[in-house]
């Protein structure tokens, strides 16, 4: 795998990201009744998009063609898919 797939997935996962963010914040008006769990929902959200734009400019120091292997280890490297494909199947109905 090369870095450059790997900036394709974080790209997905921000986009993902920031349409529930959107979603969730415009929820918050809804009701007195939830607005405090959609507002909790929004922050943990924002921490999310956070980490992964600080993904994202840590893979843009690699040359895209570099194999993903030679920046992480095997293990690194396993958990970063296992969470980019978390965050890219977030669903904007999700809670």
């Amino acid at each position: 795998m090369k870095v450059n797939e790997l900036l394709k997935m974080v790209d997905e996962a921000v986009l993902k990201t920031n349409i529930h963010l959107l979603d969730v914040q415009k929820r918050i008006f809804e009701s007195p009744h939830t607005s405090w769990e959609f507002n909790q929902r929004s922050l943990e959200l924002q921490d999310e998009l956070d980490k992964l734009k600080r993904i994202r400019e840590f893979l843009e120091k690699y040359d895209p063609d570099e194999d993903a292997e030679k920046v992480f280890s095997e293990e690194e490297l396993k958990e970063l898919l296992e969470y980019l494909a978390y965050m890219r199947e977030i669903d904007s109905y999700e809670p």
